[in-house]
């Protein structure tokens, strides 16, 4: 009897083990199908370092990115409606014209990104750093912030929508 709880409490170890490495981790189909087609809605491309990709345009409706390294990526004009983008690494990342509407940014770094004409509304960008970021541009059609919960958010040196600069959070 006692062999018998020992070899169950061993694979039971070695279950969790096993599985520990899924985790939280992208799906590797989603990866390569992401940089080959630009095209990955409801992906799972958590935690993945997608730096250098060149995601312009790309179509990641409903996509887990928690964790993404998207740092400087390209993604103008891309499709993230609903996107997971928690934690996300989007530092210098331009955004123009993104379709963020109804994303959650919670926590993401957004540190001096392009998001100008960038549609935000309904998204999440509680505690996000948005420092020095662009919601503005020259002509003062700016990012679409309607109904965009902003709560805890970094606004150092960010130039809104309306032409004004914040300096919240410095």
């Amino acid at each position: 009897m006692k062999k018998l709880s020992m070899l169950v409490v061993h694979i039971c170890l070695l279950s969790m083990v096993g599985f520990s490495g899924q985790v939280g981790a992208y799906d590797e189909v989603s990866l390569k199908k992401i940089k080959a087609l630009g095209n990955c809605p409801s992906c799972d491309l958590s935690e993945a370092n997608l730096e250098g990709a060149n995601l312009r345009g790309a179509k990641l409706e409903g996509a887990n990115l928690y964790k993404a390294n998207l740092r400087g990526e390209n993604l103008e004009g891309a499709d993230l409606k609903g996107a997971y983008l928690e934690r996300a690494n989007l530092w210098y990342a331009n955004l123009y014209r993104a379709n963020l509407k109804e994303a959650d940014l919670n926590g993401a770094n957004l540190e001096g990104a392009n998001l100008r004409g960038a549609n935000l509304s309904n998204s999440n960008l509680e505690g996000a750093n948005l420092k020095g970021a662009y919601l503005s541009n020259s002509n003062l059609k700016g990012a679409n912030l309607r109904y965009a919960e902003m709560k805890g958010a970094i606004l150092c040196n960010t130039t809104m929508p309306d032409g004004s600069i914040l300096y919240s959070g410095c």
